[in-house]
């Protein structure tokens, strides 16, 4: 197990790397740069995941990883994990299940981005972490921790800072949420759930709780 800053690089663009990162506690992100430095992050890492088990056959890093808060890290060995999914091939189903659904969030983060309003994309963005927070134990009745700024969200959904403040006291403003010293409050789950076009059928959660 290793503790990491926030805002530090685990894995960088371009790494061969010879373990996979389990995250034990706090907020990681992937995401790119692009040449003038922009970043683009395309999922929010949270307790229990797995971000990198790509990292097993695809052996060049394509993108990064890093920290959004502090964090506690463990690594698996490549080697290890192979060994283990061959005396256990039910497991083997279970990781590849979930590099499954990893890749239906990627979809649904896609159609966000290039069709949905700066609205919509947030208020879907945060039913998607309610939901994900509260299968891991980690949300309240209508809370959950949510230690991210506005300009981390704003990478994830291709906004601006500004456009992002704007479009949170407009949730604010309709009772829906409120987001305070790191937590974010549901105030109306069935109002936010439709202002986000928010189906949870992306996150498979019955196929989770199955397997």
């Amino acid at each position: 197990m290793q503790e990491f800053r926030a805002d530090q690089d685990v894995v960088r663009e371009g790494d061969r790397p010879i373990q996979c990162c389990l995250i034990l506690e706090g907020f990681a992100c992937r995401y790119k740069l692009t040449e003038k430095g922009k970043r683009q992050i395309f999922a929010f890492h949270t307790p229990g995941d797995i971000p990198d088990l790509q990292s097993l056959h695809l052996k060049t890093m394509d993108h990064s990883l890093g920290t959004l808060t502090p964090c506690k890290i463990a690594f698996i060995q490549h080697e290890h994990l192979r060994e283990l999914f061959r005396q256990h091939p039910r497991l083997a189903e279970v990781f590849w299940r979930d590099t499954l659904i990893d890749a239906a969030i990627f979809r649904e983060w896609m159609l966000g981005i290039g069709r949905r309003s700066a609205r919509t994309r947030l208020a879907h963005l945060l039913c998607e972490l309610f939901m994900r927070l509260k299968v891991i134990g980690l949300a309240g009745s209508n809370s959950i921790p949510l230690p991210l700024s506005q300009a981390e969200m704003g990478d994830a959904l291709g906004l601006s800072t500004v456009h992002i403040n704007r479009t949170l006291q407009e949730l604010r403003g309709e009772d829906l949420v409120a987001w305070d010293g790191g937590i974010l409050t549901i105030l109306n789950w069935e109002g936010l759930m439709q202002a986000g076009e928010f189906d949870t059928t992306y996150l498979h959660l019955q196929d989770c709780a199955a397997a």
